[in-house]
């Protein structure tokens, strides 16, 4: 492997690591800040006759996790493009 392959190598896995660690925080402060630490603020707050902070730790937390995954996709296919590693 060339020095220039591994450098890229390198940037590209640190980029990746560093979206994934963003992603991770978005969720857990989303399932775990709205559905267990912040339930009782949110529940002063209705959304389709449920408290808020019921909705967040039954579905709400899931269609954010699902949410991060299309971006984790997206993110990925442009940094795949970046870095001339890509599937096309």
């Amino acid at each position: 492997m060339k020095k220039d392959d591994k450098t890229a190598l390198e940037g590209y896995w640190r980029e990746n690591l560093a979206s994934m660690l963003g992603l991770l925080v978005i969720w857990f402060a989303v399932s775990y800040g709205c559905g267990i630490l912040l339930v009782d603020v949110l529940n002063e707050i209705r959304l389709g006759g449920f408290k808020l902070g019921f909705w967040f730790a039954q579905q709400g937390s899931i269609y954010v996790f699902v949410g991060l995954i299309f971006y984790y996709v997206h993110r990925m296919n442009k940094l795949d493009r970046k870095y001339d590693v890509h599937e096309d």
